[in-house]
């Protein structure tokens, strides 16, 4: 039978079944109606047929008819949590077993993680899922057995965080003594701020608080509180937090034990004071914080010592300090006097006379000897000093220019008269140049006669064969020629 009940869940409903509303409801059957024959009441009942899904709209309607909201205590078995946010669950004991579905906009409000195996009460309506011909029961509500909800979140949640290490007091940091700049993360309507202030302008009047507004009770209260946190700790000069209010019951308190505000207590840099509720009042902040104070009123007693008793703090440890110096002195003078009174030591203050008394002379002689040295240095000095000052650039520097302006000139007409000179002997030169060009020599009429591969001048006909190649260069362009006869004994200069 406990394997039965262990069973899976069938697939749950479509997830566009709309899961604010029950299913509509089907009024029951109408009376069955007189035979058509009249047959009297003793007679056999006509027989009447029902299609499934008018039995199971029946059935649906007598269910929700006969039973209201109704409270069910049995064993959650295969609990699932579906994307959509619906949950799934079986409700059974050791006899029977009921399916169960909380629809998101009921499931949201759930304070503790529900866990197979736990004794719960579920508060709700019955309910038949027709295309599968279930019933079940849609819940509004569910509770641990014997425990609140509120209580067993509160548990759930110290568990997880204790075993992250959140509340190793190893992690604690120390107050320091005495804070410039005090943040508070408050209600500015509650009574926590007024008697924060009462306090901390008693005891240190020239205390810088910086306040961060925060819903303190509510939805969405926790996640301001943890925004504040973090404001808090990011503005510059703040050295300690301040976190709570004022008493009330757990439901009030609740803010408090959200997993938001004790991750943003913890990764505050500077130390935090949780101040929530009153004396036999606990909650997560207080176990993540650095140190819990009982109310507020006590937090502000522990951020800051009272002026009296930091000036007797003060006052103590001169005392002491001014014992130990004393008490340091006597034991000197105690080893002293030991000192003294050895045999080795005996006349050693008349030794101690005269050394002191050669040092005064030699101190004398150094001071001596460093004066002349420094008279020496200084006189060495301005003598220096007069030198330099006559060779000073600022006296110079208009004999200086003036020798300067005199050499440009005299250099820009040496430059002058030199490239006129150059320019005329290298028209000169262009001249000669040209008249023993080559180009000018073709400019007249004459021409040169190269070999077929232009390696060489070709100045001997007997050098060319008839039918040869040559290549003739004149002024302008060039000939390719084809050699058809020659005459070696004739010259230029026969002509």
């Amino acid at each position: 039978m406990a394997d039965l009940f262990d069973l899976p869940f069938d697939d749950p409903p479509p997830a566009g079944r709309d899961d604010a509303s029950p299913p509509p409801k089907v009024d029951p059957a109408p009376a069955r109606p007189p035979s058509p024959s009249g047959a009297t009441p003793g007679a056999a009942p006509a027989r009447r047929i029902f299609t499934v899904s008018e039995l199971t709209g029946e059935l649906r309607g007598l269910l929700e008819t006969t039973y209201g909201e109704l409270w069910i205590d049995g064993e959650l078995s295969n609990f699932r949590r579906w994307r959509t946010g619906h949950v799934y669950f079986t409700l059974k004991d050791a006899g029977a077993q009921l399916k169960g579905v909380m629809f998101r906009s009921a499931a949201r409000y759930l304070r503790f993680t529900p866990e197979d195996g736990m004794r719960v009460i579920a508060r709700g309506r019955l309910g038949v899922y027709e295309p599968k011909g279930e019933y079940q029961i849609v819940c509004e509500h569910l509770e641990p057995h014997g425990v609140g909800a509120l209580q067993l979140a509160f548990e759930q949640l110290k568990r997880r965080l204790e075993g992250e290490g959140l509340f190793d007091p190893a992690r604690k940091r120390s107050l320091p003594a005495l804070p410039r700049k005090i943040g508070i993360v408050t209600s500015l309507d509650g009574a926590a701020l007024r008697d924060i202030i009462h306090v901390l302008r008693r005891r240190y009047p020239n205390a810088h608080l910086l306040i961060r507004p925060a819903r303190v009770q509510g939805e969405g209260a926790a996640s301001e509180v943890a925004r504040g946190l973090t404001q808090l700790a990011a503005a510059p000069g703040v050295d300690v937090v301040i976190v709570g209010r004022g008493g009330g019951s757990i439901e009030d308190l609740w803010a408090f034990n959200e997993e938001a505000v004790a991750r943003a207590i913890v990764d505050s840099p500077v130390p935090v004071i949780s101040a929530v509720g009153h004396e036999t009042d606990f909650t997560i902040a207080d176990f993540a914080a650095d140190l819990r104070a009982a109310t507020p009123s006590a937090a502000a007693e522990l951020v800051v010592t009272r002026k009296d008793e930091f000036e007797q703090r003060i006052d103590r440890m001169q005392e002491r300090l001014r014992a130990s110096a004393i008490m340091t002195i006597r034991e000197g003078q105690k080893r002293v006097r030991e000192f003294e009174r050895r045999p080795g030591l005996a006349g050693w203050p008349a030794r101690l006379a005269l050394t002191a008394r050669r040092v005064v002379d030699l101190t004398h002689g150094v001071a001596r000897s460093a004066r002349g040295r420094v008279g020496r240095d200084q006189r060495r000095y301005h003598a220096l000093r007069l030198r330099l000052e006559a060779r000073d650039l600022r006296r110079t520097v208009g004999t200086i220019a003036a020798r300067l302006a005199g050499s440009d000139g005299r250099m820009a007409g040496a430059m002058s008269r030199l490239t006129s000179y150059r320019r005329e002997g290298l028209g000169v030169l262009t001249g000669r140049l040209e008249n023993l060009s080559p180009l000018a020599v073709l400019g007249r009429g004459y021409a040169v006669c190269w070999n077929d591969d232009r390696s060489a001048i070709v100045s001997d006909a007997g050098a060319i064969e008839t039918g040869d190649r040559v290549h003739v260069t004149l002024h302008q362009g060039e000939l390719d020629c084809t050699v058809t006869g020659r005459d070696r004994a004739r010259r230029v200069s026969d002509t």
